[in-house]
């Protein structure tokens, strides 16, 4: 978040040069958020299966450094590749998914105890992050009223406010299923499966 403040601040500055190096920040700031979401959930998840932890940690590991790479390139900031960015932080993002579903399947499925202990925070994490896309990409609430929310109540603030709640969120279920997981040993079945 501090990267985005840095952004924010320093957006308007006269070099476009330090405009754009503070705007590179401000996705690398995303990445790292995103990046914190994922090592926290998978590590608890697959707590108790190391073969599956690993895999997962590597794979978003090498999510996130192609997504640093892409970051490298000269038009990725431009307006051309906005699209492209978005695309590429929702498909970074929903990639989660995938580790959610072989996770549930592993403990059993929706009916085990876990599962329905945990499954809902990740669900609601999830719905998070889509309002606070949508408030993002729709430019609502000032598509309607322009020019009258310059300084507040956009949706640039609103997705701002929403991703911190999202991030306190998943804060709160990590911890949670942290001391689950330090409460509880792990089964005796293998679950590398």
């Amino acid at each position: 978040m501090l990267c985005s403040v840095g952004y924010h601040l320093f957006c308007c500055h006269r070099s476009e040069k330090t405009s754009r190096r503070w705007m590179a920040l401000d996705y690398a700031g995303i990445s790292i958020g995103i990046l914190g979401c994922y090592v926290s959930g998978v590590f608890y998840a697959f707590y108790c299966s190391n073969y599956w932890r690993q895999v997962y940690l590597i794979t978003v590991l090498a999510m996130i450094l192609a997504v640093f790479f892409a970051q490298i390139h000269p038009s990725y900031l431009t307006q051309q590749w906005h699209r492209l960015r978005s695309m590429i932080f929702c498909s970074v993002s929903g990639y989660g998914i995938i580790p959610t579903i072989h996770w549930v399947w592993l403990n059993g499925g929706v009916g085990a105890s876990i599962v329905q202990e945990f499954a809902p925070r990740v669900f609601v994490m999830y719905f998070i992050a889509a309002v606070a896309f949508l408030f993002y990409i729709s430019k609502v609430p000032e598509r309607y009223f322009p020019g009258q929310l310059n300084y507040l109540g956009s949706s640039h603030q609103v997705w701002h406010i929403l991703a911190v709640v999202m991030l306190y969120w998943w804060h709160q279920s990590t911890v949670y299923i942290m001391q689950y997981r330090h409460s509880k040993p792990c089964p005796e079945y293998s679950a590398d499966l």
